[in-house]
This record gives structure tokens, C-alpha cells and sequence, in this order.
């Protein structure tokens, strides 16, 4: 059996030996912190973060559920610092990263290296700054599958059930066998074609991740891997590498509106001001 994650390094594995097991058997990370990263630059919706939704930037909609989720800290990710100024106002905490650093997980390493040197915080969860109705609980869901010693990052799926969805290639896909749909499983692949082949259910990759601390120092020191640039899949480099990622279903309902478009926009600000 592999060491368990928090002991790895590399490929590093050794035989399984009972006193691992009672020393390890309580992996999840007792002191993690939750990160939103975000920008202003977004393609799709430039400014996207401080979009009104119901009276109120997108950002801070966020940031309340993550707060709801009463992990630990959190702490909004931004190059921004018009971002920053309106989370303090309402009382958050916000770090300012380099602008231009040129995905998420390099935004939460940068925040993370700069608030916590004497390195307290044992796992960082990546929340984005794009999902203004997510359920406080599936942020919690993530972080618990990082009691399974033997994973290094978890994330969460969600059933497929428009054949449309299924198809599209924005629809970003995981491959894990659910033996039990209520417990995590191994993703295997990450697509954005319809994998895998034959009957049987498929699932939409939620970005959402629990990473334990030293699981993000390794991946974001990785190279970018082969299937990671001809999917581009961030996700990829780490499979590639041989870390394990562990995968969670979520009813997609609990996640809301992810806004990555002007519709997206319009149907959150729809919902939101229905309630």
C-alpha cells in the first residue's frame, strides 16, 4: 500500500504496515483555509466579479458561502485591487497576487506562500470567484475526501443528464467508477469528449478542490503534461504526474449558476432575485 499522501514524495511507496495505518488513519487536514482566486480580465465576462446580482457584486455572493461553510479563514485570491477593496469593505480578507499569474492554483499557491510562511494551514480549497449560489455544504464535501490518506487533491462531479451537455465541449467530463455513489472515488481521466464509452451514467468535472498543502507546492512546480496541453485540462498535469485525485458526487442543483457568460449572468441574477 502507497505511504499516504501527506507522506509521499514522488513515487515514493512502502509496504503496508499496520502502525501506518493507526498513524495515519485520521488524514483529513485540521487546519485548512479556503481561497477564492479571481480577476477582472476574464474573457468570456470581463469584470465579471463585480457584477451586480441581486444588489450585490458576484464576489461577494461567494465569499458569504464560503464563509457559510465555516471551514476555516477565508481569504479572496486577486490581482485586483479594485476586487480587494470591496471584499474588505464588507469586512473579508483579500491578498493581492501578481495579475498576470496564469491560472488559479498558481493565484492560491501565490496567496497561501504570502499568508501563511509558517505554513499553519495544512490544506487550501479552491472556491471560484464564478459560483454566486453554490451550496456551503459541497465546499465541506470536498475538503472530506482528504480523509482518504492516499488522496492529494479531491473535487466534486455532477451527474449528466442533458444529452446537449453530454456533447458539449465546454462540458468538462471525469472518469470515476462510483461503486458506491455516496462515496469519493479515483478519478482516472479528465475529457471534454464523452468518455467513457458504453451505458451507463456520465459526469460533469466541478472545479472546485481541496488541495492538502503539499499536494499544491508539487503540482504547481510540475511541467505541463502532454494530455494536459491536448485536452487543455489543467487538471491532467496532475494524473500525469502520478498524484491521486478523489472525486465526489454533488447534486448539481446544490451548485447553482456557474457564470461564465452574459446568459449565465442574466439566469443567476433571475434566481437570485427570486428568493
Amino acid at each position: 500500500m502507497p505511504l499516504p499522501a501527506c507522506r509521499r514524495s514522488g513515487h515514493v511507496v512502502a509496504p503496508y504496515a499496520p502502525e501506518l495505518y493507526r498513524m495515519y488513519h485520521s488524514a483529513l487536514p485540521q487546519h485548512p483555509i479556503i481561497l477564492i482566486p479571481t480577476r477582472l480580465a476574464a474573457a468570456r465576462l470581463p469584470r465579471k466579479p463585480l457584477a451586480d446580482i441581486a444588489g450585490s457584486p458576484m464576489i461577494l455572493h461567494v465569499w458569504r458561502r464560503a464563509v457559510a461553510a465555516d471551514l476555516g479563514p477565508v481569504v479572496v485570491a486577486s490581482g485586483d485591487r479594485e476586487i480587494a477593496d470591496i471584499v474588505e469593505r464588507e469586512g473579508g480578507r483579500a491578498v493581492l497576487t501578481e495579475p498576470d499569474l496564469p491560472t488559479g492554483s498558481d493565484r492560491i499557491h501565490a496567496a497561501i506562500t504570502a499568508l501563511d510562511p509558517e505554513r499553519h494551514h495544512d490544506a487550501v480549497v479552491n472556491v471560484q470567484g464564478d459560483m454566486p449560489m453554490l451550496d456551503p455544504a459541497a465546499i465541506r464535501l470536498a475538503l472530506e475526501a482528504l480523509a482518504d490518506p492516499e488522496t492529494d487533491i479531491a473535487t466534486l462531479a455532477a451527474a449528466i443528464t442533458d444529452p446537449a451537455a453530454l456533447t458539449d465541449t465546454s462540458v468538462n467530463k471525469v472518469v470515476a467508477g462510483f461503486a458506491d455513489p455516496a462515496r469519493p472515488a479515483r478519478a482516472l481521466y479528465f475529457s471534454k469528449a464523452v468518455v467513457p464509452w458504453g451505458e451507463g451514467p456520465h459526469y460533469e468535472h466541478i472545479g472546485l478542490y481541496a488541495y492538502r498543502r503539499v499536494a499544491l507546492e508539487r503540482f504547481v512546480t510540475l511541467p505541463r503534461g502532454v494530455l494536459e496541453q491536448r485536452e487543455r485540462l489543467e487538471q491532467l498535469r496532475a494524473l500525469e504526474a502520478g498524484m491521486r485525485f478523489s472525486v465526489s458526487l454533488i447534486d448539481k442543483a446544490r451548485l447553482g449558476v456557474q457564470v461564465d457568460t452574459p446568459a449565465d449572468l442574466e439566469r443567476a441574477r433571475e434566481l437570485m432575485s427570486a428568493k
